[in-house]
């Protein structure tokens, strides 16, 4: 009898895979850990006489959704047969694992096993399809060459009868009042219990010490609110199968700033500290001026503020009001005991301790919004960003006012493979209508401003993984002039494509999103770097022979696609974002998201177990182009995700890595180049050490 330890003592043999003198002969172990796993896998299958009895079982006792109610038998059966016949294979040991153990379905005793990867796809396609045969082929055709591959969210439940929703991350904003406050809790437990993560902007409450009622002393700050919403999110978890995700931001301006950075501090009182909460901090242009001049900071109660200007902390403009608030005698502010460069430092140190706080470049963000509103946060991987109105919460009884809040669906195209199909046109927009199709099945009653923004404006965010794998396999340098090269012609091709994907939709519905004729879409701005500005010619002979066979849209086709644009409308307020990637990634064989490697063979630890993941194709030879992110230059990094961002309507999660020894000055040096380059935020601070840091697996799609 196969035991459980078998299949990761083999694996384990990974551990002994060492860089200075590398033995590729090791990832053997990896292979037969994984044969012995689905030998495992297989002995705990539940079988059937046909697919048919399989699928009648498995909708009469409430596993799978009836899709005999939209489809054809024979058409389903043969949906199966099709999907099994691309004889999908695993490439490691823990890719079979995270997918039979995260994403597969199991009886409700947890006995058996009840689908194969195979099946899992063509449950999700058929549920995205909505009864359009031809739809349901074309997504599992992406799916199974593993062109696409549908966030967490939606690959886990798209197809189940008992299920989360399929969203990945949700954006919430408080108003300064209780019923706000109240209310934005509960939905945050209601998204948590769905499944998806959840960034809600604290800058609108009243700081420490305001008053309440013209009673003086008695506000007790964003902090009591943030414990509140880290016990929600501890609480409310998808039935126990993933963990309640959710990350708070607040301006770097607000009164508070320094005890909510102080919350993630590793000595501080048990009582301030949040543990499982994420914090990010919202930082706008003017902080990184101060910052140049090593000028002092003042921070402001956001009450106060609203009673003087009418004007609220989260919406103002800091470049244009800062010095007036300063002088303002009227106003409750307070100067800070460390300039507004210490304070850079600050942040910088409990980063290296911490990995937090995240770093939201507001400014940046919103000079790039094409759409027609404000940008207030990002979410907890920092790669959505999108327009936010805050909800007014009456009384009960009384009517409140629902806005948008922000919610988005995300999914991930494989580089690698992507480029071998030759075909960035066809996968791009069956991803665009894969995504689009979460949006038309989603359920969010619990949620009326998440309902109202995926109605409105069907943000979706279409990013990608891979990159490292692809580079090492075609022998490009990360830190490359052809690896520059390579990311601008790339993305640019997947935004054109996109945008003509949901430049067809618009018209096939009818229907434009919210205020599109207010968009720089619409006026014709959004395209005018690609009139002018932008390269669309390959520079490099390496990158060039990449695209042999591909169809480089020309400078006249962007022009058409203006027009077009112009005339009909976009679907899409959003279309682009480029989250993390983690596990879903292993079952892609793929690398996270678009950065480099970290290591050549990755731990894991599940529960009691340790695992390893060697990178995709690791060899002699693409070892050779394999390099970890902790030898690299992080502004290279920057540099490449900056030519990324160009064509990236919403952001780019971008980890930076860093070794113990490695000073504060060099990571403040990092935050102060990639505000400059033109990024919109930064993720985790990760420091080379023995200590992992949990991936979010709401968004780590």
């Amino acid at each position: 009898m196969i035991k459980e330890t078998d299949f990761f003592r083999l694996n384990n043999y990974l551990s002994l895979f060492d860089p200075e003198n590398p033995d590729f002969s090791l990832i053997e172990n990896d292979k037969k850990a994984l044969n012995l796993y689905l030998d495992y896998i297989n002995s705990k299958y539940k079988t059937f006489a046909s697919v048919k009895d399989k699928l009648n079982w498995m909708i009469e006792n409430d596993y799978y959704d009836n899709f005999f109610e939209n489809y054809f038998e024979d058409d389903i059966l043969d949906l199966f047969d099709y999907g099994k016949h691309f004889d999908f294979k695993f490439a490691s040991f823990l890719a079979a694992y995270r997918f039979y153990e995260n994403y597969s379905l199991k009886t409700d005793d947890q006995s058996f096993y009840l689908e194969h990867f195979y099946e899992r796809c063509v449950a999700c396609a058929l549920c995205l399809g909505q009864g359009k045969i031809h739809a349901v082929r074309e997504f599992l055709t992406i799916f199974l060459n593993q062109t696409y591959q549908p966030a967490t969210p939606t690959f886990m439940n798209a197809g189940r009868k008992r299920r989360g929703e399929f969203y990945s991350c949700y954006l919430l904003s408080m108003d300064d009042s209780l019923n706000s406050i109240n209310y934005n809790i509960s939905v945050s437990a209601q998204l948590s219990k769905i499944g998806g993560g959840v960034a809600i902007d604290l800058t609108r409450l009243r700081g420490q010490g305001s008053p309440i009622k013209g009673f003086l002393n008695q506000s007790s700050g964003v902090l009591p609110v943030a414990k509140l919403l880290e016990d929600t999110f501890s609480y409310a978890n998808q039935l126990g199968q993933r963990p309640g995700a959710g990350a708070v931001y607040l301006s770097i301006f607000h009164w508070d700033i320094l005890e909510f950075l102080d919350t993630k501090k590793i000595n501080i009182d048990e009582k301030i500290r949040l543990k499982t909460l994420s914090i990010g901090v919202s930082i706008p242009l003017k902080f990184f001026e101060l910052a140049k001049e090593n000028k002092e900071i003042y921070v402001f109660d956001p009450y106060s503020l609203y009673k003087e200007t009418n004007t609220y902390l989260d919406e103002i403009c800091m470049e244009e009001m800062y010095d007036s608030l300063v002088t303002n005698e009227n106003l409750r502010k307070k100067k800070l005991s460390l300039s507004a460069r210490e304070l850079l430092f600050k942040i910088a140190r409990i980063q290296k301790e911490s990995g937090y706080p995240y770093l939201f470049f507001k400014t940046n963000a919103n000079n790039a919004n094409p759409i027609d509103g404000h940008i207030r946060i990002t979410n907890l991987c920092t790669e959505i960003m999108q327009k936010q109105e805050i909800s007014v919460i009456n009384n009960y009884g009384e009517i409140s006012e629902f806005n948008l809040d922000v919610v988005c669906v995300l999914g991930s195209l494989n580089v690698l493979n992507v480029m071998n199909k030759k075909n960035i046109r066809d996968v791009v927009s069956n991803a665009i209508d894969a995504l689009t199709a979460v949006i038309q099945i989603s359920d969010l009653t619990n949620a009326p401003g998440a309902k109202k923004a995926a109605e409105k404006l069907r943000a979706v965010g279409l990013g990608a993984m891979n990159l490292a794998a692809f580079f090492a396999t075609n022998e490009i340098n990360y830190e490359s002039d052809e690896a520059l090269d390579f990311v601008n012609i790339f993305f640019m091709m997947v935004n054109y494509y996109s945008l003509v994907r949901s430049n067809e939709l618009a018209r096939i519905h009818r229907s434009t999103f919210l205020n599109f004729e207010k968009s720089d879409y619409k006026n014709g701005r959004y395209f005018e770097k690609y009139l002018s500005e932008v390269e669309l010619t390959i520079k490099t002979k390496k990158v060039s022979k990449l695209f042999e066979g591909f169809h480089i849209p020309t400078r006249d086709e962007w022009n058409i696609l203006k027009e077009n644009v112009k005339n009909y409308g976009l679907y899409h307020a959003y279309r682009l974002a480029i989250a993390p990637t983690q596990s879903i990634s292993y079952i892609q064989n793929a690398t996270s998201s678009i950065l480099p490697i970290s290591e050549f063979v990755e731990y894991r630890k599940y529960n009691t177990m340790e695992a390893y993941f060697p990178m995709p194709f690791l060899n002699k030879e693409t070892f050779k182009y394999y390099k970890s992110a902790y030898d690299m230059d992080q502004k290279n990094i920057i540099k490449l995700v900056s030519v990324m961002q160009k064509h990236i309507d919403q952001g780019i999660s971008l980890t930076l890595f860093l070794n113990q020894d490695d000073s504060l000055e060099k990571l403040v040096s990092y935050y102060v180049f990639a505000q400059a380059n033109k990024l919109k935020s930064l993720y985790y601070t990760r420091i080379k050490t023995k200590n992992l840091e949990k991936e979010c697996e709401s968004c780590s799609i």
